[in-house]
């Protein structure tokens, strides 16, 4: 029988930006104009217990939660985190950090929290909502991919690695069986008991049979598409091909390669992708990065692709999750000039090349970073590792250095930052320490960041107006681009970063 939702295939997809950026509110919006709104799965279970704890339950997310199949776990959430409201400037309330031994609870937060993200974002209208996740944050994968499926996701978004075993758990996961889905565990072989964790859909519906997504790889090369199509367990429905502009992590480039004088990668000809291999591939792609104008649109479909996806400029629309203080600000600047973006190799413990967008008063300020505690107390990011005892043990590079090089890890860069914490600060959830300081934000965006003021011409714009803006028809067809210096390549060759 088949599952997959009947929708014709739109020429947009919104970028899902985590953490939050891309929220309900954009989804629903962009949705409702009848392109790809998506939501980020990252971090959602404590996104969802951090707005619980501010804003508490109104009308609409009652009538969500009212429609999860177990009412148990929905006023079990609710007595743990929206009985007390948090005081302001008092610290938010935490769930533990998830592991592969967390308990059935833990899970049931993650589920409930992907399921009320998507639900929000597909009330009211007919149109199509995707949900992304990112390979890398492997523990709430399968839990993630549930409560959303249990919402009726229309698309599953993946990157930052290679998920082939992803369409087996939508399927696996649609017809209510046991899932299982990998764990890279540093010392352990992938036959290891430790690389392997299981997930039980039917303790929330037992028995149900559920309308499978339509599953797109997030791949940055033409041929990383063509191992994900040959190698995946199930259908690959299409590509988001990202180019190394986008913001957030990016691919590194292959092989040894090149420092620019901002310390960031070079990407070579090795690097460029075959939109002729893309085309015969049999399945519908677009293309990510610097997609800022209705002409980059065009010359998209040109290349044979179905559309584009477009991160950048919905991050700064009103609808967007990002602090409203925050996202003003840059607004303002990219006003007054050009605002500043880098590809730090060193931003994210991940080791993946990340851009940093240099904003006052945010930890790419080295002040600020380096006068920041050091903390993983969130933990989306770790690593897992066999320690000394043959047990299954986590490390960060971005928690404190002698914690961190007492399990085993390498010193880590000084400039390496918790991206949880400050993603999470960014789209307005901070966290308050003990002493009574705020984690400070850190903002990601695409090298074009600037063009923001292409659209921003009153001092502010909605989703719609991107959509209207990218139209190849609409305004921005022939609006010339910001002009941004393009600093000279330094030819220092250094190693790729794994």
């Amino acid at each position: 029988m088949d599952t997959t939702s009947p929708i014709a295939t739109p020429w947009l997809i919104q970028g899902g930006m985590g953490i939050a950026i891309s929220n309900w509110r954009l989804a629903r919006a962009v949705a409702r104009a009848g392109q790809i709104g998506v939501v980020s799965a990252t971090a959602l279970d404590t996104v969802f217990i951090r707005r619980l704890q501010d804003e508490g339950v109104d009308d609409e997310l009652r009538a969500v939660l009212d429609t999860f199949p177990d009412p148990a776990v929905v006023e079990t959430v609710l007595h743990r985190y929206a009985s007390v409201r948090r005081v302001s400037g008092a610290p938010y309330r935490t769930s533990p950090m998830l592991s592969a031994a967390s308990p059935a609870s833990a899970l049931d937060l993650v589920v409930l929290a992907n399921f009320v993200e998507v639900a929000l974002a597909k009330r009211g209208h007919g149109g199509p909502v995707g949900i992304n996740l990112l390979t890398k944050v492997q523990v709430p994968t399968a839990a993630s991919l549930y409560g959303a499926m249990l919402a009726g996701v229309d698309y599953v978004m993946m990157g930052a690695g290679v998920p082939t075993h992803i369409p087996g758990v939508l399927d696996d996961l649609a017809h209510a069986r046991l899932t299982t889905t990998p764990l890279t565990v540093t010392g352990a072989a992938s036959d290891h008991p430790a690389s392997t964790m299981t997930f039980d859909p039917t303790r929330y519906q037992p028995g149900a049979t559920l309308r499978t997504p339509r599953f797109v790889g997030i791949v940055s090369s033409h041929v990383l598409a063509t191992a994900l199509l040959k190698r995946s367990n199930g259908p690959v429905d299409g590509f988001v091909v990202e180019r190394p502009a986008a913001g957030g992590h990016n691919a590194p480039p292959r092989g040894a390669f090149a420092l620019d004088d901002e310390g960031g990668p070079v990407y070579g000809p090795r690097d460029a992708v075959d939109f002729d291999v893309m085309n015969q591939l049999g399945v519908p792609y677009w293309i990510g990065g610097a997609v800022t104008r209705a002409r980059d649109v065009t010359d998209a479909l040109a290349l044979g692709a179905a559309g584009v996806q477009v991160g950048t400029l919905f991050a700064y629309c009103r609808e967007s999750g990002m602090d409203d203080g925050l996202r003003r600000r840059i607004l303002d600047d990219a006003a007054r000039g050009p605002v500043r973006v880098t590809t730090s190799l060193s931003a994210s413990s991940t080791g993946y090349p990340f851009k940093v967008v240099d904003v006052p008063g945010t930890l790419a300020d080295p002040d600020i970073l380096a006068a920041r505690e050091r903390h993983c107390d969130l933990g989306y990011l770790r690593e897992a590792y066999l320690d000394d005892h043959g047990a299954t043990a986590y490390r960060c590079a971005a928690e404190p250095e002698t914690h961190y090089v007492r399990k085993g890890g390498e010193a880590p860069s000084q400039n390496t930052t918790c991206l949880c914490n400050g993603l999470l600060a960014t789209c307005g959830l901070p966290q308050v320490r003990r002493d009574g300081s705020v984690e400070a934000p850190l903002v990601t965006s695409g090298d074009r960041v600037e063009d923001i003021v292409l659209l921003a011409r009153d001092g502010d714009y909605g989703a719609l107006d991107v959509i209207d803006w990218l139209n190849p028809h609409g305004p921005g067809a022939d609006a010339p681009r910001a002009k941004v210096a393009s600093p000279d390549a330094v030819t220092v060759t250094i190693s790729r970063h794994d």
